[in-house]
């Protein structure tokens, strides 16, 4: 079974959380006994795994090479593109026209509802900044 692979920024991230998080845990479960271990994963994760993640780059054995790297950035556009990922999951079978239309519809009136409250936004911004030109 192979390593699941991650970009340097991911790895570091995930790192931090893990390692904050196991701190805090054995802090909280029973720190009597797993005094040593708080410390212990905190220095490890901060102060040895992070710093070999971007030390090795590449070399470290969970970080993506560059191609790799390149397919995840794929992954997370093609994400932010949900319409994009509907057309290509109906495209490839995995839905049927009924179940691409009804999530096409949803998409598009999320979309609108989207575009009404950055108008509204936008509105409030311009009056309070026409607002802040009449206090001045």
């Amino acid at each position: 079974m192979a390593l699941p692979t991650f970009g340097k920024t991911r790895l570091t991230g995930l790192i931090g959380v893990l390692s904050f998080g196991l701190t805090s845990l054995f802090a909280v479960l029973v720190p009597a006994l797993l005094e040593p271990l708080i410390p212990a994963t905190f220095i490890f994760g901060f102060f040895i795994l992070i710093p070999l993640v971007w030390l090795l780059g590449d070399d470290f054995p969970l970080v993506a090479s560059g191609s790799e790297a390149d397919t995840a950035v794929d992954r997370s556009t093609t994400a932010e593109r949900p319409i994009a990922e509907l057309r290509e999951r109906y495209a490839a079978g995995e839905i049927d026209e009924a179940e691409f239309e009804r999530k096409l519809d949803r998409l598009l009136a999320t979309e609108d509802l989207d575009e009404r409250f950055d108008r509204v936004e936008s509105d409030r911004a311009e009056r309070s900044r026409e607002r802040d030109l009449e206090l001045e």
